[in-house]
């Protein structure tokens, strides 16, 4: 497959200012472009999880650094932004993670309802939580993932960087691992 995206690279490197599982000097480096209402950024995510687990078990916690960026496909996922924007605001309150896994779990019910159900779920302060979410604190940060991927040359969620050069094989275990390993020597 020899089209234009096998060449692209990640233009924004992976830093601190990034949700970051594990650490950035890992032998993998994965970064992900994600929109938690597209059923296949939620089976990316949770393949990399597996495949993260089991490659930490092998080779150590700081084999493989996975960094999650947003990129919310607003045109066919209508809660897509505002499911980005509770991640957020779970993240200002040290739950990231949690309500990621929480709303790729439960993507068929993004609705406001539902949302502040997970964060109430998630022991998160509610006040605080509907304050930023309705002052919309976090969609600047948002917006820079979104421009950080189009420079990138992510068209389309899920987009996956493996030390830093797109991934363009199958989203299998089999492939995605091979492709990790390879990267890593």
């Amino acid at each position: 497959m020899s089209d234009d995206r096998s060449q692209s690279s990640l233009l924004v490197p992976p830093s601190t200012q990034d949700w970051i599982q594990g650490v950035l000097s890992a032998k993998v480096v994965l970064v992900m472009y994600g929109d938690y209402q597209d059923p296949r950024s939620a089976d990316v995510y949770k393949l990399i999880k597996a495949i993260k687990q089991e490659l930490s078990a092998a080779f150590g916690e700081d084999y493989v650094c996975f960094i999650l960026r947003h990129f919310p496909q607003t045109k066919i996922y209508p809660h897509a932004q505002r499911a980005a924007q509770v991640a957020e605001a779970a993240a200002a309150q040290g739950e990231f993670w949690l309500m990621t896994d929480t709303l790729f779990d439960h993507q068929q019910r993004l609705e406001n309802g539902y949302l502040v159900e997970y964060a109430n779920d998630l022991g998160l302060d509610i006040p605080q939580f509907l304050k930023e979410l309705s002052k919309q604190v976090h969609i600047d940060r948002i917006n820079e993932d979104i421009e950080g991927g189009i420079q990138s040359g992510v068209t389309t969620a899920p987009a996956l960087f493996i030390n830093g050069r797109r991934y363009i094989g199958h989203w299998n275990t089999t492939e995605l691992m091979t492709a990790m390993t390879a990267a890593s020597h």
